[in-house]
């Protein structure tokens, strides 16, 4: 076993990078033998994300180096990987859906089964609000191109209401907090640990939660640039069964996992423990398969009938199956 066993040795990697370097005649990306070196991969990550789950899980020793950024949401990620700043990033459905709808140079290659409890409405500790019905007219906070205005729009239409019946504001994660503490909103639609911060900073209360209306696939996408380039393409397969590993490892351990994210994210650690507690459903990578498609294409539907896009859109354009035999295992 090498140095390296919580995924691919150095040696098979660059062996991965040559055997992918033989088709670029074939592929048509012009890469030359001498440019087989591990590639250096620039990732996002959210707060306490992927990088402190690979190091307390000890299988950080990548044999490529990893550039980490860091974002409050996945439509920002979209957002720096059509800008050419990003070669791998994860986030709901939606904001690859809209980055899509706009054009933007993504193909999403993986999927995490994750957790949808900690999607939620929050409203004040002492407010009158007692239901979804109860917005009726008031500040509700959300982020734009996300499972908030997604799930937002499936609660309220479930009672015959629409974003035309609230006040919706869009705000950023930061700004939405400070908003929501400040008293200047009503509700917030928000997800993550923003949520045991709010609990434990604000006093929020849990109005409702997105189980239910949201299907807990979250999507890895990244850059055609990326897929295409030989070291890039061995560094994402290497770096999923990395993070495979690392899920299975964080199931086996929430102590030692919430401990750690804990300190990162400045939040009790039984605040964490909760979460992982209350999660959905065990969280696991896996590859792309026509029921994440399709999961996917009800959203573009939901969004269209809503009024939200203006035209039909067929996301199939817009999944790559290239890392399926690196996700099976």
């Amino acid at each position: 076993m090498s140095q390296h066993s919580g995924g691919l040795s150095r040696r098979r990697f660059l062996a991965g990078c040559a055997g992918a370097l033989a088709l670029a005649p074939l592929l048509g990306h012009g890469l030359r033998a001498e440019a087989a070196a591990p590639g250096r991969l620039r990732v996002a990550q959210y707060k306490g994300g992927d990088k402190l789950l690979l190091e307390a899980a000890g299988l950080a020793d990548t044999p490529y180096p990893i550039d980490w950024a860091e974002f409050a949401s996945g439509n920002l990620m979209v957002e720096a990987m059509n800008g050419g700043s990003l070669d791998l990033a994860y986030g709901s459905e939606i904001p690859p859906l809209f980055g899509f709808i706009k054009g933007a140079r993504i193909r999403v290659v993986g999927v995490i089964k994750g957790d949808v409890n900690e999607q939620t409405v929050l409203v004040p500790k002492d407010s009158p609000i007692r239901s979804i019905a109860d917005l009726k007219g008031k500040r509700v906070g959300y982020v734009r191109a996300t499972t908030t205005q997604y799930y937002l729009t499936k609660m309220l239409a479930e009672i015959g209401l629409s974003f035309a019946d609230i006040e919706a504001i869009n705000l950023s994660v930061p700004d939405g907090a400070a908003a929501f503490r400040t008293g200047q909103l009503d509700a917030w639609a928000i997800y993550g640990y923003s949520v045991p911060l709010a609990q434990s900073n604000a006093g929020a209360r849990v109005l409702k939660r997105a189980n239910g209306y949201l299907s807990g696939n979250y999507l890895f996408f990244a850059s055609p640039e990326a897929i295409a380039d030989a070291p890039r393409h061995a560094a994402i397969a290497d770096f999923f069964v990395r993070l495979q590993k690392a899920f299975a490892w964080r199931q086996a351990n929430p102590e030692r996992y919430a401990a750690a994210l804990a300190a990162e994210i400045g939040v009790p650690v039984e605040a964490v423990l909760a979460l992982l507690r209350n999660e959905s459903q065990v969280r696991r990578l896996v590859p792309v398969d026509e029921a994440a498609i399709r999961s996917q294409q009800d959203v573009a539907d939901t969004f269209l009938k809503a009024g939200v896009i203006e035209r039909p859109v067929d996301v199939r354009p817009l999944w790559d199956g290239s890392f399926a035999a690196a996700l099976a295992g």
